[in-house]
């Protein structure tokens, strides 16, 4: 009991600083979900498209306050601005959104290709975008505009034909008293967070798993206040009502039924069970009026293909404004995705990770017998290349034609042509086989050509020996833009050694680059790189610290240029020249044809 009581004041400080350590520990229980996999995620695992909608007062507000704008996540405006409880309930009465069309959103969610949505019921702020009668702090009740939108998008949904579940914030709630998080207004040492749970969070949640029929999905987020045992009573409560429905492993003590991973965040390499990666589609989850950086729909299909490829799914996030209206470029943007679904939708729903780790030109996925390949990067010279094919092929393919494809097959390594008009956003050929293809992931030799203007040698690829070790280091540079960057560590003697093996299909020059992370005081010391023999010395260069609530920064450092006579399979090494201080944070090798 003292472990679980010292866990649980651990976790109330992160949640009262809203620092970078407190990230890292809401990274850990994001991950953390039931040993026994739920037999209902079948239909999540195979859907791998998601939208997630975040729509509250904050909406409203549109990241200004007293006519200061705000940056980073709107939805988290009235903690940044530190706007008193009773301040910022004043929103609601002219929280108006007429232009709400369930029926448009349902619409769009259906053109764009999405599988299931979620949308927040009740966020930070404590507002409830329902008809509760647990607290009158409802859209329903404290606003003009006194309908209930989740009951209209809930049976919109439902009928164009995608799952239907809704966010809610568990123990953050800056408008209670005894809720999570407020320690602008309310004294910590007057909170009781168990009076919070039982007289309004719990009772709300009753809500919404019993008003609003079957849900696919229920998003916890922020867990708190409970030690396992309480959580595991919510958690058989909720589930009593809605047995089949999803809980997201924010619910938190590992009692999930399904991994989300950090906010923007791609694992490494595969990962088995239901899980999904989420994403927003500008940089705010709430609206923000002046965030318009919006990701094109290039960016929206490789992030699809890419979480495809580690076997997860990709929930992106759209924050509709005040009124009820979903911003242009997302409506559009997500409009151009549904068509590149509607045509290539086969390689991306009901599909696992590709056994071929991501090459220059791209990644793959996979279903029995079926390889697809998403080229997001067309080589100059036409030709992909794909290694670790130990299997009869029988058919190679564009998949939006069936547009058959010149392809060899000589030493397990598979050289396609591609099509003469390729994909603007990313051509997928299929190819079909016997057998059963090896995992490439058990023992990946990625492919260094001369036809990509950088070949990037990932760290989760490479093989560590001594104290080096690859990690996930997690930063932002702004409030909310969480980065997340695998990277090898702890390298500080000789035997701390990193090795990246890869083919080289074209001779040549390279360039090679080192792109890493170094602290001002542990710059300026020697290391070493190994290739073909050669061995070549260079002095690490100061980038930024890491720590808390401070941006970590990378630079691409050129250590040689390489002459490679033959083809084939290389290695390179990297260690410290001596014993001394951690020579750097390693993201990835770069080679750069040199033309």
């Amino acid at each position: 009991m003292n472990h679980i009581r010292k866990t649980i004041i651990c976790i109330f400080l992160c949640f009262l600083s809203y620092s970078f350590s407190f990230a890292q520990d809401i990274d850990r229980w994001d991950k953390e979900v039931n040993a026994k996999e739920n037999p209902n995620t079948l239909w999540f695992k195979n859907a791998k498209f998601g939208l997630f909608i975040h729509w509250g007062l904050y909406s409203k507000l549109a990241g200004v306050w007293k006519d200061k704008d705000y940056y980073g996540s709107g939805e988290w405006l009235m903690n940044q601005a530190k706007i008193p409880a009773t301040e910022y309930a004043k929103v609601a009465s002219s929280f108006n959104p007429v232009k709400f069309n369930a029926q448009k959103w349902a619409d769009l969610a259906k053109d764009a290709g999405i599988r299931y949505l979620v949308i927040t019921a009740k966020h930070h702020e404590g507002f409830a975008m329902y008809d509760s009668k647990v607290s009158d702090f409802n859209i329903v009740k404290a606003s003009p505009y006194g309908k209930d939108p989740m009951k209209a998008l809930a049976d919109a949904t439902r009928k164009r034909g995608i799952e239907f579940g809704f966010y809610y914030s568990q123990f953050l709630d800056w408008h209670e008293p005894n809720g999570g998080g407020n320690k602008w207004d309310f004294k910590e040492a007057d909170k009781d967070y168990l009076k919070y749970y039982k007289e309004k969070s719990i009772p709300q949640l009753k809500e919404l798993l019993t008003n609003y029929g079957n849900l696919g999905i229920v998003w916890f987020d922020m867990p708190g206040g409970l030690n396992k045992e309480q959580t595991q009573k919510l958690v058989d409560e909720m589930h009593a009502l809605q047995p089949k429905s999803l809980f997201s492993s924010r619910v938190g003590q590992g009692l999930g039924d399904y991994r989300t991973f950090g906010d923007s965040e791609v694992p490494a390499t595969p990962i088995k069970g239901a899980w999904e990666s989420i994403y927003t589609h500008n940089d705010s989850w709430g609206y923000i009026s002046h965030d318009m950086n919006f990701k094109s729909p290039a960016e929206i299909i490789h992030l699809l293909a890419n979480v495809a490829s580690k076997g997860g799914n990709l929930m992106l996030n759209v924050g509709p404004d005040g009124e009820g209206k979903i911003p242009y470029y997302s409506e559009k943007f997500l409009r151009a995705t549904g068509v590149w679904l509607k045509a290539n939708g086969e390689s991306i729903y009901e599909s696992t990770y590709g056994p071929i780790p991501a090459q220059p030109w791209g990644v793959s996925t996979s279903k029995p017998g079926r390889l697809f390949l998403h080229v997001l990067y067309p080589p100059g010279n036409g030709k992909i290349i794909v290694p670790g094919i130990n299997s009869t092929i029988t058919k190679v393919y564009r998949l939006t034609d069936n547009a058959p494809l010149k392809y060899s097959l000589k030493d397990q390594i598979l050289s396609v042509d591609m099509p003469h008009s390729p994909d603007q956003y990313n051509t997928v050929i299929a190819v079909e086989y016997k057998g059963i293809l090896n995992d490439g992931y058990l023992n990946n030799i990625p492919t260094v050509s001369d036809q990509y203007e950088a070949n990037i040698l990932e760290v989760a690829n490479a093989n560590t020996s001594g104290a080096a070790k690859m990690e996930t280091l997690t930063y932002s540079h702004y409030f909310g833009d969480w980065k997340h960057i695998p990277c090898i560590l702890h390298m500080t003697k000789p035997e701390d050694q990193v090795e990246f093996k890869f083919n080289i299909t074209a001779s040549g020059d390279y360039k090679i680059l080192l792109e890493y992370s170094c602290s001002e005081e542990n710059a300026k010391q020697e290391g070493i790189m190994e290739f073909a023999h050669k061995t070549y010395k260079f002095q690490t260069l100061r980038t930024s610290e890491y720590s808390s609530g401070k941006p970590l920064l990378f630079i691409k450092h050129p250590v040689a240029i390489v002459s490679v006579a033959k083809t084939g399979i290389y290695t390179i090494k990297i260690s410290p020249e001596t014993n001394a201080k951690e020579l750097f944070k390693l993201k990835s090798v770069i080679l750069q044809p040199v033309l």
